[in-house]
């Protein structure tokens, strides 16, 4: 038996909130570039090999403009600017969705990712998630709901779950065109486990190549779910593991967001009752 998805309107509301910060993007359906063979690898054959997101072609004023026509149009406070109030720094651009629990988060961001895509063709995902738990049930999210997006879109986002012992899945995410989305537990960050660590090191098995570069090299759009669990942890290191991916924006989605950034979206309790 097939599930069946029935849209809300309010989810629908959140994603558009997403998608219309980017308006005036050109869309462009990921941008070449020569994947890092690593030490003693075939060039040749890794030429032109991935493909990665565009950057983003709006000026911060642009993007400024539609942040406050977003916020305008939902009643929500206007950002002063679109420098992060932690780092102080002007990219990447990070945009908070607040939503309360059990009103379809993860299915909101699975699709602002197929629209986003649509749209402009970004097509290179991180969603990181604050623990194995929460990890596994965002997979199943992605598997349950893939012959429904199939439906809306004519394609489906192809995930992994990122796992050092099976990093051949990081080399596909890089080359593959479609939407691709890599699942990650903010413990490959902050942990300070041999195993966890692998992300930075220089690995025999990986053609001496650090995971984090071949990752980064992608230009992702990050999504964090749970951003007040995620970013956190030892001496921040959360946040920190999060900069080194390089994100072309970070989409922050949570219930209680402690350090706000640049609300687009907020479904409080008393929307969420009703």
């Amino acid at each position: 038996m097939k599930l069946q998805f029935k849209v809300q309107q309010y989810q629908t509301e959140a994603v558009d909130a997403v998608v219309d910060v980017f308006m005036g993007q050109p869309y462009a359906d990921g941008v070449k570039y020569r994947i890092d063979p690593g030490k003693d690898a075939v060039w040749t054959l890794q030429e032109d090999a991935g493909l990665r997101n565009a950057e983003i072609a709006l000026t911060l004023p642009q993007l400024l403009e539609n942040v406050h026509g977003v916020q305008r149009a939902r009643g929500l406070e206007l950002s002063k600017g679109l420098s992060d109030p932690v780092k102080k720094s002007a990219a990447p651009i990070n945009l908070d969705v607040e939503m309360e629990t059990g009103t379809g988060k993860t299915y909101v961001y699975i699709k602002t990712i197929m629209e986003l895509h649509k749209r402009y063709g970004w097509s290179k995902y991180i969603v990181v998630v604050p623990s194995i738990a929460v990890r596994e049930g965002v997979k199943k999210s992605f598997d349950i709901t893939s012959d429904h997006f199939q439906q809306l879109y004519g394609t489906k986002p192809r995930t992994f779950v990122y796992n050092s012992s099976r990093l051949h899945e990081v080399e596909r995410f890089s080359s593959d065109a479609g939407v691709q989305v890599m699942i990650i537990n903010s413990q490959a960050f902050n942990a300070i486990g041999k195993d966890a660590r692998r992300i930075y090191e220089v690995l025999d098995d990986f053609q001496s190549r650090k995971p984090i570069d071949v990752i980064s090299a992608n230009r992702p759009i990050v999504i964090i779910d749970e951003p007040q669990s995620v970013e956190g942890g030892k001496q921040g290191k959360g946040r920190d593991g999060i900069e080194n991916l390089k994100p072309l924006c970070t989409l922050r989605y949570s219930a209680t967001h402690r350090d706000p950034h640049h609300m687009v979206y907020r479904l409080n309790p008393l929307q969420a009752w009703e």
